[in-house]
């Protein structure tokens, strides 16, 4: 199936003259079938595709059994990678960064705590009702197990948010406390134990499914929610409405607003920088103990670490249910964001986060954060920052702020006696604030409308409807999203780069000319039983089109339809019989199809289910190009 000649291949028409350059040693090359392969051993490549992509085990090829011991030490627990390398300069750095976290973490930590609708004590843990242990206990284990030298482990205000909204749709703390903490304590190792299967099992795309664009609706709704919901602490409104809707929330304020008079103008202090708000407040408050008896502070705060709380873990009963999906929503969008932040920080330096590692870590350390009186916990972006800016090195950032976080608990709880609420709310309103990324949004409908529409629909659904279900609309839009994209996939026109034999579409290159007789069309998608249908009509409706253009512009009738698959990484036996019945159709009309350029996996199933034959020598190229010339001198060697 070769040509060899020194030749220019000339169309004339109507319409314009188009010319594929050709060389003297110009050849016709065949598509080759790829190596047969048994079965078992194609499932074992494509399993390690799947689940391997980045092959974790090729530093195990050819080593020493002592060697492969002390690589896998390093791969369960980075600690012993570069714990060996650890000197006092490195130590300088992470104490200083240890302890500037540290001053973030405490009041952040008693503000979301809060936020759980926990006592503020577990602020300093995490979501959860203990927060005191979830900056204690967590991040002692993120240390061992976690790949990011930056990750400032600790609560977050979307994770507290959710967790504190799902909880109180079911149970009042103020009436049932201990069941609260326990439904709340077991939320947190489901989602754990949800975090570290993904990572055992490598099924870290499941997180995927959240795209950029639903979780800036997503956090920007909720953000909106937790800064209204702070409206009870900085109006003084005793009388407050638990739901978390916008609607509720604003009629609360206004059939409240008389509660908010009461309020002095020290409603309006900035949480600007936390531990100093904190601190001020609390002097100030205390000086003035006599004369203002109207403000809110938190009250008596027991010094010392929360105890063990494996015996409140709840596996049966009636709020099972609600724990299982507590913890797995708080789980995938606590991982989500855990896993975005240290993937951020590592970019900034030049090295690389493990996303299952990462998944295993943040797992078990909520896993040992529900037996300890910690719940929901991941990286915090704020804290990740300032970790990141104040110079830390390593993980032993967190050991220090862990630390300091324990010399707080033990000693220092009662000093926070006098703070008053609406600081603390101030703080949440800070942090919260900053989720609203109105650029982002900006972007989103600059470059991609339909990404717009799913943030405005996440958006809408958290304000308006509730947090659980603005998360659920947020996935399902993304994986219409998908479906749409599999279902619908892009079909082009290409055309001819004069002089060239190379073939791009007519919309991107206005240079590219139709080649007089042929329609040339790309498929930029894999051939499924989900959209063979779409193709095959959307096929048949090009070349109806192409038809009425020739007609009217009196040009060369249509003989042949070259199928650019390039783009078609796979195929089913679906896909097959649509090329099959496609062929048919198009020649009882005397048009030819063929097709250039099948990939191997695709080649091996043509040939496998004996659609080649069908197709004949002809039927088959390596490019658009060669298919357009051979096709073209056989038409001219016909007498």
């Amino acid at each position: 199936m070769g040509v060899n000649s020194n030749r220019v291949e000339h169309f004339d028409s109507h319409e314009t003259t188009i010319r594929i350059q050709t060389t003297p040693s110009f050849q016709i090359h065949a598509v080759q079938l790829p190596p047969q392969q048994t079965t078992l051993h194609k499932l074992r490549n494509r399993l390690s595709e799947i689940f391997f992509p980045d092959d974790p085990l090729h530093r195990f090829k050819n080593q020493t059994c002592f060697t492969k011991l002390l690589l896998t030490l390093q791969y369960l627990f980075p600690i012993f990678q570069w714990a060996p390398h650890y000197n006092l300069s490195l130590l300088r750095s992470d104490l200083i960064s240890g302890l500037t976290i540290a001053s973030l973490a405490i009041p952040q930590g008693i503000s979301y705590a809060k936020l759980a609708n926990l006592p503020p004590i577990m602020g300093l843990c995490d979501h959860s009702e203990n927060a005191a242990d979830s900056s204690f206990v967590p991040p002692l284990i993120y240390s061992l197990l976690g790949s990011s030298k930056h990750l400032g482990v600790g609560p977050v205000s979307i994770a507290s948010l959710v967790m504190g909204s799902m909880l109180s749709e079911k149970i009042s703390y103020t009436q049932y406390p201990t069941l609260y903490l326990g439904v709340a304590f077991t939320a947190t190792f489901f989602a754990g134990l949800f975090q570290a299967s993904l990572g055992v099992l490598r099924l870290g795309f499941v997180i995927d499914f959240l795209s950029k664009a639903t979780l800036v609706g997503f956090t920007g709704g909720a953000a909106i929610i937790v800064s209204l919901q702070q409206l009870k602490g900085l109006l003084g409104i005793v009388h407050f409405t638990s739901k978390m809707q916008i609607v509720p929330v604003l009629i609360s304020v206004f059939n409240q607003r008389h509660e908010s008079l009461k309020k002095p103008k020290l409603f309006w202090v900035s949480a600007a920088a936390p531990l100093t708000s904190v601190i001020l407040s609390t002097i100030l408050v205390f000086l003035l103990r006599n004369k203002t008896h109207q403000i809110s502070v938190i009250g008596h705060l027991p010094k010392g670490v929360n105890p063990p709380s494996s015996n409140m873990l709840y596996f049966s009963g009636a709020y099972l249910a609600l724990a299982i999906k507590t913890g797995i929503i708080t789980g995938i969008l606590s991982l989500t964001e855990g896993i975005a932040v240290g993937r951020t920080f590592a970019s900034l330096q030049n090295y690389q986060v493990d996303g299952n590692k990462e998944m295993m870590a943040i797992g078990l350390m909520n896993i040992a954060g529900s037996c300890s009186s910690c719940y929901v916990t991941t990286g915090s972006f704020s804290r990740s920052a300032v970790n990141y800016n104040a110079g830390a090195k390593t993980t032993v950032s967190n050991i220090i702020m862990a630390a300091t976080v324990l010399v707080t608990l033990l000693f220092l709880m009662p000093l926070f006696y006098y703070t008053p609420n609406f600081v603390l709310a101030a703080i949440i309103i800070t942090a919260v604030i900053g989720l609203i990324d109105y650029q982002s949004a900006y972007k989103l409908w600059k470059v991609d409308k339909l990404d717009f529409v799913a943030c405005l629909c996440s958006f809408f659904g958290v304000l308006f409807i509730s947090v659980p279900i603005g998360l659920g609309i947020a996935i399902a839009i993304s994986v219409l999203k998908i479906l749409l994209h599999v279902t619908r996939p892009n079909t082009l026109v290409l055309g001819n780069i004069p002089g060239t034999q190379i073939f791009h579409n007519f919309n991107q290159y206005k240079e590219a000319l139709r080649v007089p007789s042929f329609l040339i069309l790309a498929v930029e998608s894999p051939i499924y039983f989900a959209n063979s249908t779409y193709l095959q009509e959307r096929i048949l409706r090009w070349v109806r089109e192409e038809e009425e253009h020739i007609k009217v512009s009196n040009g060369a009738p249509l003989k042949c339809i070259v199928l650019d698959m390039t783009a078609v990484t796979a195929i089913d036996t679906s896909g097959l019989d649509t090329l099959c019945e496609l062929r048919k159709m198009l020649e009882k009309r005397s048009l030819q199809l063929v097709l250039a350029n099948p990939v191997g996996n695709v080649m091996e199933k043509l040939h496998k289910s004996k659609v080649l034959e069908s197709f004949g020598l002809k039927g088959v190229y390596l490019t658009v190009g060669e298919a357009v010339a051979d096709i073209a001198s056989l038409w001219k060697a016909r007498p």
